[in-house]
């Protein structure tokens, strides 16, 4: 397998599962396709973008902090 076919390999993997953490399992490829042709219009910066931003990020840190809770560690993650 080319360098090139690994990288888009890799890169279906890591955004199928962003479309399984935002709870869109089920949800129809058209509309998936129409959302992110939407959020690819938000202008970088913008009010809307940040807010969007925000969100994602709360979520990846949700997971990192459900993660390290599930090594057992007896840090608290703030």
């Amino acid at each position: 397998m080319t360098n090139d076919r690994k990288r888009e390999t890799r890169d279906k993997v890591i955004f199928g599962g962003l479309i399984i953490k935002a709870g869109l399992r089920k949800a129809d490829r058209a509309f998936l396709l129409g959302a992110l042709i939407e959020a690819s219009r938000i202008p970088l910066g913008t009010a809307q973008y940040r807010h969007l931003h925000e969100i994602g990020m709360e979520a990846f840190r949700a997971d990192a902090h459900d993660q390290f809770r599930k090594q057992g560690s007896s840090v608290t993650m703030k």
